[in-house]
């Protein structure tokens, strides 16, 4: 039994940039009015052939090869989506057959943008409980497939993309140190897509096959959830935030992250954001976030990193990491 430390890391993202320009030709919108609100400048969508999976396995594949693992090795695969390429199977199954990991359970988890964060700490729970020696933990998701471009509300603040990680057993003191996962279902219906499940499986509205939102109480559960689950976290690995090397939060909106930078006094060189040319990829924004921190040197061995997000549910994550890599 010991911790779960990240020992490789992969991204990916659709060809397609759409630009705050390209958006204010379709709706009653602006580079200025999407900036000032949300920090976001373009975003990367997927075509209509390429799904969740598709993108998963291209940062799979590097995940791998950065961590000189083969699938094989593999005894865990989850992977946290809200955008399935079917009901079932799973995403996770999809890429345990793909990639041939034939030792390996695989599943996915659904907890929306905080969704990465959540099967992260299922699988480092795993490591702690002796069942797992070497797993795959993906965030991937494509909402914009799930979008009604006439509502700027939404299609504004949504792009594609997937990231990855493979984790291995950690020495003691290292690696994964303490998790806190919340939910809060009474705030389930801020942020919906209301057809296409059980109680509405074939919607005479195609609008209701995308996402809604009540964007005034998403932000302040966000702003709220931010602050504890990030303090819960640290104190359960018995830090304080002044401990923090580097905090990657999910990124959904500028705002969020500099009240929270302002709340903790974090300065901004220790903060990783990458929202401006990506918008909110779902479960996918923190992992495509660790793996460009990481090939730009932001990470060194020894840092004491932060991960924290916040979804739909409503779920919030976090993740306190000491890097043994």
């Amino acid at each position: 039994m010991s911790n779960a430390k990240i020992i490789g890391t992969g991204s990916a993202l659709p060809e397609k940039v759409l630009t705050n320009l390209d958006l204010s030709k379709i709706v009653d919108t602006s580079d200025e009015w999407i900036k000032t609100r949300t920090g976001i400048g373009q975003r990367r969508v997927s075509d209509e052939k390429t799904s969740t999976s598709d993108l998963a396995m291209l940062a799979v594949e590097k995940a791998l090869k950065a961590s000189k693992t083969s699938p094989e090795e593999l005894d865990l695969i989850i992977v946290g989506t809200s955008t399935p390429d079917t009901l079932f199977p799973s995403v996770g199954c999809i890429i345990q057959g793909k990639i041939g990991a034939k030792n390996a359970a695989a599943f996915d988890v659904s907890a929306a943008c905080s969704g990465f964060n959540f099967a992260l700490t299922v699988a480092s729970n795993f490591f702690k409980a002796g069942s797992s020696k070497k797993a795959l933990v993906v965030g991937a998701d494509t909402l914009a497939k799930y979008l009604d471009w006439s509502d700027r509300g939404t299609c504004v603040l949504f792009g594609d993309g997937a990231g990855a990680v493979v984790l291995s057993q950690a020495k003691a003191g290292e690696g994964i140190l303490a998790s806190t996962l919340t939910s809060d279902g009474t705030g389930a219906p801020y942020l919906t897509m209301p057809g296409g499940g059980s109680r509405n499986p074939r919607p005479k509205d195609e609008k209701e096959r995308c996402i809604t939102m009540n964007g005034k109480e998403v932000f302040k559960f966000a702003v709220k959830a931010f602050e504890n689950t990030l303090l819960s976290a640290l104190g359960s690995a018995g830090l304080t935030h002044d401990r923090i090397d580097l905090l990657i939060p999910h990124q959904a909106n500028i705002r969020i992250i500099d009240h929270a930078m302002k709340k903790f006094g974090i300065p901004k060189e220790k903060v990783f954001v990458n929202l401006e040319k990506y918008g909110n990829t779902s479960a996918a924004s923190i992992p495509i976030a660790l793996d460009e921190a990481l090939k730009d040197g932001r990470i060194k061995k020894g840092d004491i990193i932060a991960v924290v997000g916040f979804g739909a549910g409503l779920t919030s994550g976090a993740n306190i990491i000491k890097w043994g890599v």
